[in-house]
């Protein structure tokens, strides 16, 4: 059973806040989580500008101005539930880490910059530190303003990409558990690269068979090992993430879960593709 006591939502007071906020405070409420509201103050770009801001009373001040809004923050929505409001000062991204793994936090709620058409080609500088940097699991999406209210959370179908590397196997443990704790259908999805050959040179096709039952074994292991038999499916493309993104479609997701080694970066296609993925996603995206 899947269990999620810790929560952070880092909070930046634009736009895009109260949505994830909310989305973290409706899976804290039905995982009976602590929620963390976490705001930083960032000095960081000032003391660039001006290296006498340091020495003002100006970092006080922010500090004390972003208390006054955090206190209020979504009180009308978490009214009944216990919620720890914080600030800190420094470089957002790094004080978000540090602060995760000081506290032992299961999950981070993150949303991603960009809404419509130009959306894709966006991923806030905080957020992509935040993905390369954490060792717990991060839920992002630009789907978070229609989060759901705290007492109607539901997922129905879950989508768990994996490249059958290292982190294939948590990523698909955890999408099985979350999938579980909802009742929710689990596909397995992987792409492999679009192999063709050359003008005017032979190119066997029987390697694209070879690759799929290759995938389907290993798939078939992985599910297996974690007692997550169910649903997988096996596709090539010349855009890994667009692929991933548009099988998410078309199976309806309402989340999908990838791999990610903090160790090194984001793993094998996936690392190459998982900005792209979160990017572009028609779905919320955790990364394990």
């Amino acid at each position: 059973m899947l269990s999620l006591p810790k929560i952070l939502a880092p909070v930046d007071f634009s736009e895009r806040s109260p949505g994830a906020a909310h989305f973290a405070g409706a899976l804290a409420c039905h995982f009976k989580s602590e929620l963390t509201l976490l705001h930083v103050v960032d000095t960081a770009s000032y003391a660039w500008a001006n290296f006498e801001f340091l020495l003002s009373d100006l970092p006080a001040l922010l500090e004390a101005e972003a208390r006054k809004a955090l206190e209020t923050f979504l009180t009308d929505r978490f009214r009944n539930m216990k919620v720890k409001r914080l600030v800190r000062s420094g470089d957002p991204a790094h004080e978000i880490v540090e602060y995760a793994h000081a506290e032992n936090i299961d999950l981070i709620v993150l949303p991603t910059h960009g809404y419509g058409t130009f959306r894709r080609f966006i991923l806030g500088s905080v957020a992509a530190k935040v993905l390369h940097d954490a060792d717990c699991p991060i839920f992002t999406g630009v789907h978070m303003p229609d989060a759901p209210s705290l007492e109607t959370l539901h997922f129905q179908h879950i989508v768990c990409a994996v490249d059958l590397g290292p982190q294939s196997g948590p990523a698909l443990d955890w999408a099985f558990q979350f999938a579980s704790e909802f009742g929710a259908t689990l596909t397995v999805v992987h792409i492999t690269p679009l192999l063709q050959g050359h003008p005017g040179e032979y190119f066997d096709p029987g390697w694209r068979t070879h690759l799929e039952r290759q995938a389907t074994e290993v798939i078939e292991r992985l599910q297996e090992s974690i007692g997550a038999k169910g649903e997988f499916f096996v596709d090539e493309g010349a855009d890994i993430a667009k692929t991933v993104c548009s099988t998410a479609g078309r199976l309806q997701a309402d989340l999908m879960v990838i791999g990610r080694s903090t160790g090194d970066g984001l793993l094998g296609r996936l690392r190459t593709n998982a900005y792209g993925i979160i990017r572009q996603s028609p779905c919320p995206v955790v990364s394990i």
